[in-house]
Formats: C-alpha cells, sequence, structure tokens
C-alpha cells in the first residue's frame, strides 16, 4: 500500500514539473492538461495539492478560461492549507480586478504597410559612421608666463584648516 502511494505521489510530482514547463513555455493546454492529471494522482488537500492547483489557476487564466480560474480560486479560499488559501485569495483578487482600457496615447501604432511595394517594404538600416572631431593642438605654455612668486595660498589655506580641526577637538573636549 505504501508502494503505490509512493508511486502516484511521484507521478503527481512528475506531471506537476511537465505542467509546469508547459506553463513557461507558453504551452497553456499542455500545462493544463498535466496539471489536472497531477492534481487527480496527488491528494488535493495537502500543500503540494494545494500548489499544483495555484498553477493550474494561473494556466486556466493563461488560456482564456477566466471563469474556470475564478472557481477554482473560490474552491481555493477553503483549502485546509494556510498558505493554498492566502494565495487563492490573491489570485481571486487579481482575477476580478477591473480590466484597465489602454489610452491611445500609450500604444505605438504600427503602419500599414499592406499597399506598399515589395521593394519599398524591404528597409535596410545603415548604421551612421562617428564623426570625428578634428583634434585641436595642445597650446604650448610659455614657462615666462608662468607666476612663479609664492602667493601664500596654500600658508592660508593650511592654517585655515589647522583652525578649523583645533577647534573641533576643543569642542568636542
Amino acid at each position: 500500500m505504501i508502494q503505490g502511494v509512493t508511486t502516484s505521489l511521484e507521478l503527481a510530482r512528475k506531471q506537476f514539473q511537465i505542467g509546469q514547463r508547459a506553463f513557461e513555455g507558453g504551452e497553456y493546454r499542455r500545462s493544463i492538461e498535466a496539471l489536472e492529471q497531477s492534481v487527480s494522482l496527488a491528494n488535493p488537500n495537502t500543500a503540494l495539492g494545494g500548489e499544483i492547483q495555484t498553477w493550474l489557476v494561473t494556466a486556466y487564466q493563461a488560456a482564456g478560461e477566466v471563469t474556470t480560474a475564478i472557481e477554482l480560486c473560490e474552491h481555493l479560499l477553503q483549502h485546509p492549507d494556510l498558505r493554498t488559501r492566502q494565495q487563492g485569495q490573491r489570485l481571486l483578487y487579481i482575477l476580478k480586478a477591473p480590466e484597465l482600457k489602454p489610452r491611445p496615447e500609450w500604444l505605438s501604432q504600427i503602419p500599414d504597410l499592406t499597399g506598399l511595394s515589395d521593394e519599398a517594404k524591404t528597409v535596410q538600416y545603415v548604421s551612421p559612421k562617428p564623426k570625428r572631431l578634428p583634434s585641436k593642438p595642445e597650446p604650448e605654455l610659455d614657462p615666462s608666463q608662468i607666476n612663479t612668486q609664492d602667493n601664500r595660498f596654500v600658508w592660508v589655506a593650511l592654517a585655515g584648516s589647522l583652525l578649523i580641526v583645533a577647534g573641533l577637538y576643543w569642542l568636542n573636549g
């Protein structure tokens, strides 16, 4: 008896993985079939059964079967597993949310090219060549024009810094 339960549970997990992979690959009908088989093999009232059923809800929704997804979500609200009930409640909230109407300014209009000839439909993209700026020669510095006299700025800056550090040290006591 234990061997039969283990085999059934292993098959349920395999079908669950197949359903997940099919869903992630965009094959929603195949995902629904695998997930339905997985639920029938696993105990639907366990945590695993609840997880499979939440995946089944999303597969139904992705396949356009929103009413079936809503019915299953409402059923999941009575599930024995707390996490499954919470997930079912979140999914039900999303499924029952009003649909937003897109504004025209949010969308990009794709031009109709059916009236153009075949030659006009062919588009070639030619990348622009990067522009090279003419290099300017560096101006040569005449050492005789540089002011080399000491203007005492360094000493004033150093004295100011020392006064600030001494003041901070004195304040911190």
